[in-house]
């Protein structure tokens, strides 16, 4: 397999949908897989781009419903969206990988320890979450209604104030609106799909399975994925290690990328 463009995005048929996806970094490294979050895209993972791309192969791809990866009409499910990662990784000829997920790509990373544990090298879970309680099942609900009603811009502005905090918001304006246009930009259809997989998570008493070398990272700000969903993971991944950024919400890894990615390498230049 040769090195990826780094120009640009590729599109290939995988689990009979188009993914859209950046393969870069040499050919001849370890492969790293990036997952996004709700409602973004492969482009959150730009900061980490730079550090990754000197010692490993960087795969990042659109999620099913975001970027410009299709968006079937309907329910999707964890399931589904981990065998589209399996597929696009046997469609690319690539064996065993390094995942990293946040938020959403994170519960995908899980779905992926738990079913294809051959096929990752470690796993890194950011600000991500093993189970929705049976409260937060009206706020799901409420948010599918309104991006079904009302458009993406009815959540743009509440969705921005739980992904940064707001001093970030008020001293890094650039860097929140790429993040705010790629959230406008996420088809309704896909949204809606990817939610209604994530709001019957629940792989947290199943934890205990997953044997693959895990960080878990969570911004201490993080309202969504709060720490305390991070330590519960923690507490049952065997040998798993638990970092908490200081000055993070929901996208920690935008937010306090220097941390992140000191934390990010420390941990995978150990798995090679």
């Amino acid at each position: 397999m040769g090195a990826g463009r780094r120009e640009g995005t590729m599109k290939i048929k995988a689990n009979g949908i188009q993914m859209n996806y950046q393969l870069s970094g040499k050919g001849d490294d370890p492969v790293v897989v990036l997952g996004h979050s709700l409602g973004s895209s492969l482009a959150m993972w730009d900061p980490q781009m730079e550090i990754l791309e000197a010692r490993y192969q960087v795969l990042r791809y659109d999620t099913r419903g975001h970027g410009g990866t299709d968006a079937p009409e309907g329910a999707y499910t964890l399931d589904q969206l981990g065998d589209d990662a399996i597929c696009l990784l046997d469609a690319l000829g690539i064996d065993v990988v390094h995942w990293g997920g946040l938020s959403m790509g994170g519960m995908i990373g899980q779905c992926l320890a738990l079913n294809h544990a051959d096929r990752l090298r470690s796993l890194v879970l950011c600000d991500t979450a093993a189970i929705i309680p049976d409260e937060a099942q009206p706020v799901w609900q409420e948010r599918m209604n309104t991006a079904r009603d009302k458009g993406m811009q009815a959540l743009v502005q509440e969705t921005m104030e739980r992904w940064f905090t707001l001093p970030y918001l008020g001293k890094n304006p650039g860097g929140a609106e790429l993040i705010r246009k790629h959230f406008l930009a996420t088809p309704v259809l896909g949204y809606i799909g990817c939610s209604e997989a994530i709001r019957v998570l629940n792989y947290l008493e199943n934890l205990s399975d997953i044997k693959i070398p895990t960080l878990i990272m969570v911004g201490e700000d993080d309202p969504g994925t709060p720490v305390a969903a991070s330590e519960a993971m923690h507490e049952r991944i065997p040998g798993s290690r638990l970092v908490v950024l200081h000055s993070a919400a929901h996208l920690s890894n935008i937010e306090q990328a220097e941390a992140f990615n000191s934390a990010l390498m420390g941990f995978l230049q150990k798995r090679h």
